[in-house]
This record gives C-alpha cells, structure tokens and sequence, in this order.
C-alpha cells in the first residue's frame, strides 16, 4: 500500500525514518519490530514497514514514565542509568542510592532496548547494567553503544552474576568497561559515583 503524494501524514515509515523519530539505531528499531514494541510488516522485497501511530504510541508510553525535562533541569546532579530486569535489585539500587545522600539522578530500565532508547532521549553520564536481560542483552546493548561515535565514552559499569568465562563466550566486553561481580557491590559502587561527581564538580560543568 502506498501513501498518496497528497497524504498529511503517512500511516506507515520505513525502518530508518522509525530510527529517526526514536533516536535509535537501525538494529534497535528491527529489534523493536520483533518484539512487538513496534506493529509493523514486510514488503514483498523484505523492507520493513512501522506503523507511525505505534511509533508515537511508544514514545508517549516512554516519556510518560520519564520527566526528562525534570532530568536536565538538576545542573549540578550525576545522571545514572541502571538496567536491570530483577525488579528486587531495581529496588534494592533505588533504596541504596537514596541513602548515599549524593547529588545524583537515578533512572531505572528492563532491557537493553530500554536502555537504548533511554540513552538516545537523554544521555547518562554513567551507565550501571546487567548482562542477561531480555530481548537486546547487555552484551548487545554495550556494542551498539560503543559503535556510536557520540556514545564511545559514556561511562559503563557492569555487574553481573555470570564467569569470566561465560562473558569471554558471549564476545567479551570493551577493556574500558568496568566489571563487577554479584551481589551488587555498592561499597565499591559508592567510591566510583563519588570519584565520578569530584571529577564532574572539578570541571565545573552542569551533569
């Protein structure tokens, strides 16, 4: 089906001008697609058609949860970004950092789409994620992440129940990603987000 030149508003887009509307890669959207975050359909030559009202569907479901302009309206505050899918550990963070008494913002995810689409909104300074999560894992979310040339040096800080070895047989992850073994370390947690606002508060620039 094809949208008349005359059309206010076209009913379907393709994948990249769904990208486009999200702020998200290519793959993130066909994930999205596949999922069934997203209603959409093949062409007969395999292009992928997004519904436009799923699309904004999704960003108003999305922002609803988020008060992003209340995200960047605190100057002075560290911005962090969990994705965890254990909602006992998404409490326990959120308990935990609250008690620490530090200027710092805390959002909280599910997935690694969650995560991306959270990042491509509004960019944390620091990023605290599992690996095995549903739909894009960790282990994807951290590729597509340092693949993008605006995100190669977001701060990322890993914590997983997984080996060594179990992380080498998923591709590894970058030698500037910090990883951190289960239960969730917070003394050691603390340090970093501590040493992490003395750098933001030397520099002197809004988080």
């Amino acid at each position: 089906m094809a949208a008349t030149p005359e059309s206010p508003e076209k009913e379907y887009c393709s994948t990249s001008e769904a990208a486009q509307r999200l702020g998200l890669s290519l793959g993130t959207v066909q994930q999205m697609v596949e999922n069934g975050q997203l209603e959409g359909w093949k062409t007969a030559g395999g292009h992928r058609r997004i519904r436009v009202s799923s699309i904004e569907e999704f960003r108003a479901r999305s922002m609803a949860g988020g008060g992003q302009s209340a995200v960047r309206a605190s100057a002075n505050v560290l911005q962090v970004l969990v994705a965890e899918d254990d909602r006992i550990l998404q409490k326990l963070y959120e308990h935990t950092f609250s008690t620490w008494t530090l200027p710092l913002q805390v959002r909280m995810v599910s997935s690694g789409i969650d995560g991306l689409l959270e990042i491509g909104r509004v960019p944390p300074d620091l990023l605290i994620t599992d690996l095995r999560m549903p739909g894009i894992d960790g282990f994807e979310m951290i590729r597509r992440l340092r693949a993008d040339p605006q995100l190669q040096d977001l701060d990322i800080v890993v914590v997983s129940g997984l080996t060594e070895d179990e992380i080498v047989e998923n591709g590894g992850l970058p030698a500037d990603v910090i990883l951190y073994s289960k239960p969730v370390p917070f003394r050691e947690l603390k340090g970093y987000v501590q040493a992490k606002i003395m750098a933001m508060q030397r520099r002197g620039r809004p988080a």
